[in-house]
């Protein structure tokens, strides 16, 4: 099989969430067969739950149209490294691959911070790849933020 990559479709879903005025970043969930199954933006304002990161609300998605709490085989791809509960979700969903854009050394918990995979508690890591389309990713949240802090939306 050829690989694809789904990064395009999590920026889709970043600046969406900007649109809505929620952090942009976007998730998407693959099967074993490359199509997507489930793919959210941040919505943690709209839904005043600080737990409606982009990637958990893929993965509940993913796993409730899979009838499993579980998701071996599949691949998550998000704009920004997830944080450390996003982390720690993936590795309970058993996902096989994480593919990340942008890196965040301020609230990372894979590459930085808790790096979550990496504690003996730990009961399952994925494989992980960095810096897809970290670019891209990376400009959509710089104007964000910075649009912010000059009193935009």
């Amino acid at each position: 099989m050829t690989f694809t990559s789904h990064m395009q479709t999590a920026l889709e879903e970043a600046r969406a969430a900007a649109a809505r005025g929620e952090v942009p970043v976007g998730a998407v969930v693959v099967d074993p067969e490359g199509r997507v199954v489930a793919r959210a933006g941040n919505r943690t304002r709209a839904l005043c739950d600080p737990t409606a990161h982009a990637e958990i609300l893929a993965i509940r998605a993913a796993c409730a149209a899979a009838g499993s709490e579980r998701l071996p085989g599949h691949a998550v791809y998000v704009t920004l490294e997830p944080c450390a509960m996003c982390a720690t979700a993936i590795s309970a969903a058993r996902i096989a691959r994480l593919y990340f854009g942008a890196a965040d050394p301020k609230s990372g918990g894979v590459g930085h911070g808790a790096r979550v995979f990496t504690h003996p508690q730990c009961h399952h890591a994925p494989e992980v790849y960095d810096g897809i389309d970290a670019a891209a990713a990376e400009a959509l949240l710089k104007e964000f933020f910075a649009d912010r802090r000059s009193g935009g939306a």
